[in-house]
């Protein structure tokens, strides 16, 4: 010091000399060592980083976006606010470094994508339950993650345009974020008319940051404040060029800085409040990509390759520029991007500019004008299930799963079933898989079904289901079988006449267009007396009855009851004409019934096979398959609704059993206004069949396929409801069970098995919720074989050796005094009936 003080000039030349002999003696040495160092480090950097988005591209997961009919203009401030939670501790961010995310615009030809990519180290449904609560309404489907760009087809090349946005001022000023409308509006627009072999992206990555990230752009505040450069070039030159600092007053000479006194300048102090404003709140390091690719054949011309490269190159300018809509104090400027492809495959985020989140939410969110065509959309908003709502398992059937947040099963308890179950929904809904899966639920659990299914489909699909095991507990009735099916004789059984006030309401109400007083009086007659014979009475005989008259003779004779006799003798009376126009309307109704040898064997063909009482109270699972096709709309719906009538007839006989010991059972009647054609009103019949421990699932397609009574009573005793997607007259009717929150415009825009349900659980009615109905497992080679030869082994064991089928009615012998008949009416011994020859039909 003491040298310089006297002589600096030599002190400094001196103090060269002794640097410039240490540079010749041992710069050979450090300057290649520290390029090596130099070098190694950056190496080994860029390869810490390499690996760590490596590790990010490991189970990466793509996340679709379907926005709702109408989009909350804040979802995106809410979605971004709360992905700020995925910020790692701060020693793991500098160990592993901090997962980015990346919202994705992808178009093609038939519109635009929105989705999410997300790195494998994310936890499963975090974002997704975040869109679906920042954008209520919106569905998210998660797979695998791809390439943006769909794969190169083999033999064709690809003309690829892309680019990226950066900040042209300093990061510390902000983005325009206060829009008229949607600013994504010119974004969505600008790649329209895409053709099939064209396609383009935007990317917009971004990751949560704090610490010296944030500090870094404090510092970058304040240099805007200062007026200094934001390059380190510049702010080296002005650390070296005198004046270039302000003085204590304010004032400088500087041309960049927006005002000479900057407390007087409106322009510096809005600056300055928005650097304040941007800098208040949570920041994300972000990235914009874009690209624009055409698909040509490998062997297309050059000047066709010329063509396609200029068109995206014009579609690619249109994507930049559509983000000059955000310019204010800062804008985006366009970028060099080397390998497209690639930089959008790998979504690669290593440096980029900070955004706050009002301004990263103007940028990436879903579209807000429902006018904007082609965007990817949600038919109904999901609802998550209320608490309370039961999962699968013992004693709770499986419906389900929700389809909001993290997906969970849905299932209905088995006592709550009791309160009935209404299923409504078009034809490919998902309807039966619904019910298959109910159906096998109670077959697994001993629980005793009926199911009476007017396709067929349903109980193909259950018997290719069912486990070995219950091949014993299952009756079959197979239309389309060419074995013989079993017997439920619709006038055997009882001591009363409920059985005939069954089989001729069900014959009314199927032919209630063509049915008077005249035609019931006569039915009813004949049923009772059928029944009044000592055998067993079947439909066979009843046009036997009515046209035979030694076979009417026969049976006629030993009545007692004076109402039928009378009738019988003004039967007689009648002459041929007469009596013709009165049986006609029958007659013509019962052979076409009759005529089917389905129903001639399974309804008609003698004494009963099957015990309804023994399926519903031992677990029996009675399928009957009658489709329309076979047997024909009317025949379905008599044969459907005799077996309703014999199943409530079990039912009702639960009465004499204490209700903890009455078993719950299950009927499941698909296209349900065919078959429930009995003399009770329909709520008398849900009201007694919960006390009875029997739920009834009543499904079909819509409402006008309902009478206003059968409507009503649905309505209100068939208290828990699922639907399908309905017609919108259906749907504004519907949605008085499911408003406020489902609209019947949620109730018409569902999915395939996509339902708006809604429960009771504990006896209550709960709020109305959103799911997906679970697949049927996969069907079991043979099953279904198995089954069938097994019923028909177990038919065989039970048929007489003799074989054939016996007659049933009663042969003209004589009866003893204290014979009894089925209906419990004491008859005289009979003699053979006097007939005339001439009279008697063949």
């Amino acid at each position: 010091m003491s040298d310089y003080l006297r002589d600096p000039g030599g002190a400094l030349a001196a103090l060269l000399a002794a640097l410039s002999e240490w540079a010749l003696e041992w710069g050979p040495l450090v300057v290649p060592a520290l390029a090596v160092a130099v070098a190694g480090a950056v190496g080994a950097r860029r390869w810490w980083r390499a690996r760590r988005n490596a590790g990010l591209q490991v189970d990466a997961r793509r996340i679709t976006v379907l926005a709702p009919p109408r989009v909350d203009p804040a979802g995106g401030t809410a979605v971004w606010s709360n992905l700020v939670g995925l910020l790692r501790p701060s020693w793991r961010r500098r160990w592993a470094g901090q997962p980015h995310l990346a919202m994705e615009y992808v178009f093609g030809e038939h519109g635009v994508t929105v989705q999410f990519w997300v790195p494998g180290v994310i936890p499963p449904s975090l974002v997704e339950r975040a869109v679906e609560a920042a954008w209520p309404g919106s569905h998210t489907r998660t797979s695998p993650a791809t390439s943006p760009l769909p794969t190169l087809e083999a033999g064709r090349r690809r003309v690829i345009v892309g680019g990226q946005l950066r900040l042209a001022r300093s990061e510390a000023l902000p983005l325009r974020t206060g829009f008229d409308a949607d600013p994504i509006r010119g974004l969505l627009g600008a790649p329209v008319g895409l053709g099939r072999d064209e396609h383009a992206c935007v990317q917009i990555l971004a990751r949560p940051v704090t610490g010296r990230r944030v500090a870094q752009a404090r510092r970058a505040a304040r240099r805007v404040h200062r007026g200094s450069s934001r390059r380190l070039g510049g702010r080296v030159l002005d650390i070296i060029t005198p004046g270039a600092h302000a003085t204590r007053s304010g004032r400088t000479p500087d041309t960049r800085r927006i005002s000479q006194d900057p407390q007087l300048s409106l322009e510096y102090s809005a600056q300055n409040k928005a650097i304040v404003g941007k800098q208040r709140g949570s920041q994300y390091e972000t990235l914009v990509r874009y690209a624009v690719a055409t698909d040509l054949p490998a062997d297309a011309a050059d000047e066709l390759a010329r063509q396609a490269r200029a068109t995206a190159r014009g579609r690619a300018h249109a994507l930049a520029a559509a983000f000059a809509a955000y310019t204010e104090h800062n804008h985006y400027t366009r970028t060099r991007l080397h390998h497209p492809a690639h930089a959008l495959a790998t979504r690669r985020l290593d440096h980029g500019d900070l955004l706050s989140i009002p301004e990263l939410a103007a940028l990436a969110h879903l579209p807000t004008d429902a006018e904007i065509p082609g965007v990817e959309r949600a038919g109904a908003k999901a609802v998550a299930p209320p608490p309370g709502i039961a999962t699968p398992g013992p004693e709770v059937k499986p419906l389900g799963q929700s389809d909001t947040g993290h997906a969970r099963p849905v299932g209905l308890r088995v006592a709550d079933a009791r309160h009935h179950l209404h299923v409504l929904g078009a034809t490919g809904s998902g309807k039966s898989t619904l019910l298959g899966n109910m159906i096998l639920d109670d077959a697994a659990s001993n629980r005793g079904v009926v199911l009476i299914d007017p396709k067929g489909d349903l109980v193909t699909d259950v018997l290719n289901r069912l486990p070995r095991s219950a091949a014993e507990r299952v009756v079959l009735f197979d239309a389309d079988s060419l074995h013989r099916p079993p017997i439920l004789n619709p006038l055997e059984g009882g001591e009363t006449d409920r059985e005939v006030d069954n089989l001729v309401s069900v014959f009314r109400r199927v032919y209630s267009a063509f049915w008077g007083p005249r035609t019931d009086d006569l039915m009813r007659a004949a049923c009772l007396t059928l029944r009044a014979q000592d055998g067993v009475p079947t439909l066979a005989d009843l046009p036997k009855l009515l046209a035979s008259e030694a076979f009417r003779s026969r049976i006629t004779t030993g009545l007692t009851d004076p109402v039928l006799t009378g009738f019988w003798q003004w039967y007689d009376e009648l002459t041929e004409s007469s009596r013709s126009q009165v049986i006609s309307p029958l007659m013509n109704k019962l052979r076409a019934f009759l005529l089917r040898p389905f129903v001639k064997e399974a309804i008609a063909g003698g004494r009963s096979t099957v015990d309804m009482a023994h399926v519903l109270d031992e677990g029996g699972i009675c399928l009957v398959r009658i489709p329309k096709g076979s047997l024909g709309e009317e025949t379905t719906r008599l044969v459907g609704s005799l077996v309703v009538a014999r199943t409530w007839q079990a039912t009702t006989a639960r009465a004499r059993v204490p209700q903890r010991l009455r078993p719950d059972a299950s009927l499941v009647v698909d296209e349900c206004h065919n078959f429930l054609n009995l003399p009770y009103p329909l709520e008398d019949m849900l009201a007694e069949a919960r006390g009875f421990r029997v739920s009834m699932t009543l499904a079909h397609q819509h409402l006008g396929q309902l009478s206003r009574e059968l409507k009503e009573g649905i309505s209100t005793n068939a208290r828990s409801k699922i639907f399908f997607s309905a017609s919108p007259e259906d749907a504004r009717e519907l949605a008085r069970h499911t408003a406020p929150r489902l609209s019947d415009h949620d109730l018409s825009h569902l999915g395939v098995y996509h339902t708006a349900t809604r429960l009771v659980v504990h006896g209550e009615e709960t709020e109305p919720f959103t799911m997906t109905t679970t697949p049927l497992p996969d069907p079991i080679p043979g099953r279904a074989r198995e089954i069938r030869a097994v019923l028909r082994a177990q038919r065989r064991a039970h048929t007489p050796a003799s074989g054939g089928t016996t007659e049933h009615a009663p042969a003209p012998t004589t009866v003893t005094p204290t014979q009894t008949v089925p209906t419990g009416r004491r008859i005289p011994p009979t003699r053979p009936p006097k007939t005339d020859p001439r009279r008697t039909r063949p």
